[in-house]
């Protein structure tokens, strides 16, 4: 059992999923987190067998984050939850709410 953290780009985000992707990996979750300096971690988590790799950049607030949906589709629930939840723009989702995932009574209640 292999579980391998790796720290990347959003510039290479999209590379390194498509590499796991044409090695068979799945995709199992993709969440955020407000960073104490004020930035945003992303995290992306993929599984193949018992071996896990992770995908781990941060962004700082404003800045728009590329959707994997395209090569992952369920990608785009995480997608929309993080954009819900934390404000950040994440574009080209495959199926994007556009904001209306959840309802909330503050917008971006993490941001």
């Amino acid at each position: 059992m292999e579980n391998i953290w790796k720290d990347i780009t959003e510039e290479t985000l999209l590379n390194e999923v498509q590499v796991l992707r044409a090695d068979k990996y799945r995709l199992v979750q993709q969440c955020a987190r407000k960073t104490e300096e004020g930035n945003y971690e992303l995290l992306y988590s993929f599984g193949k067998g018992y071996d896990a790799e992770h995908l781990k950049f941060q962004v700082a607030p404003g800045q728009s984050v590329q959707s994997i949906s395209h090569i992952f589709p369920p990608a785009f629930l995480y997608e929309n939850e993080i954009h819900d939840l934390f404000g950040i723009e994440i574009k080209d989702i495959t199926l994007d709410f556009r904001g209306g995932l959840y309802r909330t009574a503050v917008k971006a209640p993490f941001a």
